[in-house]
Protein backbone atom coordinates (compact mmCIF):
# COMPACT_ATOMS: atom_id res chain seq x y z
CA UNK A 1 0.00 0.00 0.00
CA UNK A 2 1.12 3.54 -0.75
CA UNK A 3 0.17 6.74 1.03
CA UNK A 4 0.37 10.15 -0.62
CA UNK A 5 0.33 13.47 1.21
CA UNK A 6 0.15 16.77 -0.64
CA UNK A 7 1.25 20.17 0.58
CA UNK A 8 1.74 23.64 -0.79
CA UNK A 9 -1.72 24.68 -1.86
CA UNK A 10 -3.23 28.04 -1.00
CA UNK A 11 -4.58 31.27 -2.37
CA UNK A 12 -2.71 33.39 -4.87
CA UNK A 13 -3.43 36.29 -7.16
CA UNK A 14 -3.63 35.70 -10.88
CA UNK A 15 -0.17 35.69 -12.39
CA UNK A 16 1.38 34.30 -9.24
CA UNK A 17 3.05 30.97 -8.57
CA UNK A 18 2.62 28.02 -6.26
CA UNK A 19 4.65 24.91 -5.69
CA UNK A 20 2.82 21.74 -4.73
CA UNK A 21 4.66 18.84 -3.17
CA UNK A 22 3.66 15.24 -2.67
CA UNK A 23 5.38 12.78 -0.37
CA UNK A 24 4.90 9.07 -0.92
CA UNK A 25 5.30 6.57 1.90
CA UNK A 26 4.74 2.86 2.26
CA UNK A 27 5.62 0.44 -0.56
CA UNK A 28 7.13 3.15 -2.73
CA UNK A 29 9.42 0.67 -4.47
CA UNK A 30 6.44 -0.45 -6.58
CA UNK A 31 5.80 2.98 -8.04
CA UNK A 32 6.47 3.61 -11.70
CA UNK A 33 4.40 6.71 -12.29
CA UNK A 34 3.29 9.72 -10.30
CA UNK A 35 1.18 12.64 -11.33
CA UNK A 36 -1.23 15.38 -10.49
CA UNK A 37 -4.82 15.86 -11.40
CA UNK A 38 -7.30 18.53 -10.45
CA UNK A 39 -11.00 18.83 -10.03
CA UNK A 40 -13.01 22.02 -9.80
CA UNK A 41 -16.60 22.11 -8.54
CA UNK A 42 -18.97 20.92 -11.22
CA UNK A 43 -16.16 19.91 -13.55
CA UNK A 44 -14.60 16.63 -14.53
CA UNK A 45 -11.35 15.40 -13.11
CA UNK A 46 -8.48 16.64 -15.27
CA UNK A 47 -5.01 15.19 -15.39
CA UNK A 48 -2.47 18.01 -15.52
CA UNK A 49 0.92 16.33 -15.32
CA UNK A 50 2.49 12.94 -14.88
CA UNK A 51 6.00 11.60 -14.76
CA UNK A 52 7.61 8.24 -15.20
CA UNK A 53 9.58 7.49 -12.05
CA UNK A 54 12.46 5.73 -13.76
CA UNK A 55 13.09 7.76 -16.89
CA UNK A 56 11.77 10.98 -15.43
CA UNK A 57 9.94 11.83 -18.61
CA UNK A 58 7.16 14.35 -17.93
CA UNK A 59 3.80 14.64 -19.65
CA UNK A 60 1.45 17.61 -19.52
CA UNK A 61 -2.08 18.38 -20.48
CA UNK A 62 -2.44 20.97 -23.20
CA UNK A 63 -4.07 23.31 -20.71
CA UNK A 64 -0.93 23.62 -18.55
CA UNK A 65 1.92 22.92 -20.96
CA UNK A 66 4.54 25.61 -20.59
CA UNK A 67 2.92 26.82 -17.38
CA UNK A 68 3.38 23.89 -14.97
CA UNK A 69 6.48 21.79 -14.37
CA UNK A 70 6.47 18.37 -12.73
CA UNK A 71 9.59 16.88 -11.21
CA UNK A 72 10.45 13.98 -8.97
CA UNK A 73 13.07 13.15 -6.39
CA UNK A 74 13.36 9.39 -6.27
CA UNK A 75 15.62 9.42 -3.22
CA UNK A 76 13.01 11.32 -1.21
CA UNK A 77 9.97 9.71 -2.87
CA UNK A 78 8.53 13.11 -3.65
CA UNK A 79 7.02 14.73 -6.69
CA UNK A 80 6.48 18.44 -7.07
CA UNK A 81 4.35 20.59 -9.34
CA UNK A 82 5.63 24.10 -9.96
CA UNK A 83 2.75 26.24 -11.17
CA UNK A 84 3.50 29.60 -12.74
CA UNK A 85 1.41 32.35 -14.29
CA UNK A 86 -1.63 31.04 -12.51
CA UNK A 87 -5.05 31.91 -13.87
CA UNK A 88 -8.46 31.92 -12.23
CA UNK A 89 -9.34 28.82 -14.23
CA UNK A 90 -6.56 26.93 -12.44
CA UNK A 91 -8.63 27.10 -9.26
CA UNK A 92 -9.35 23.53 -8.17
CA UNK A 93 -8.55 20.83 -5.69
CA UNK A 94 -5.25 19.31 -6.74
CA UNK A 95 -4.54 15.66 -6.07
CA UNK A 96 -1.32 13.74 -6.16
CA UNK A 97 -1.62 10.28 -7.67
CA UNK A 98 0.59 7.27 -8.18
CA UNK A 99 0.58 3.93 -9.93
CA UNK A 100 2.74 0.85 -10.19
CA UNK A 101 2.15 0.10 -13.86
CA UNK A 102 5.03 0.67 -16.24
CA UNK A 103 4.93 2.86 -19.34
CA UNK A 104 1.53 4.24 -18.39
CA UNK A 105 2.32 7.84 -17.49
CA UNK A 106 0.90 9.25 -20.73
CA UNK A 107 -2.25 7.16 -20.53
CA UNK A 108 -2.83 7.88 -16.83
CA UNK A 109 -2.52 11.60 -17.50
CA UNK A 110 -5.51 11.28 -19.80
CA UNK A 111 -7.34 8.85 -17.55
CA UNK A 112 -6.53 10.12 -14.04
CA UNK A 113 -9.35 8.14 -12.50
CA UNK A 114 -7.27 5.05 -13.25
CA UNK A 115 -4.42 5.96 -10.90
CA UNK A 116 -4.21 3.30 -8.20
CA UNK A 117 -3.40 5.66 -5.34
CA UNK A 118 -4.25 9.27 -4.69
CA UNK A 119 -3.82 11.76 -1.88
CA UNK A 120 -6.43 13.77 -0.02
CA UNK A 121 -5.91 16.83 -2.16
CA UNK A 122 -4.79 20.39 -1.61
CA UNK A 123 -6.85 23.42 -2.59
CA UNK A 124 -5.50 25.98 -5.03
CA UNK A 125 -7.46 29.20 -5.35
CA UNK A 126 -6.50 31.86 -7.87
CA UNK A 127 -8.27 35.20 -7.74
Amino acid sequence: HVQLVESGGGSVLAGGSLNLSCAATGKTNVLNCMGWFRQAPGKEREGVASIAIGAGRPYYSDSVKGQFTISRDNAKNTVTLQMNSLKTEDTAMYYCAADSRRAMAWWLLRNPIQFTWRGQGTQVTVS
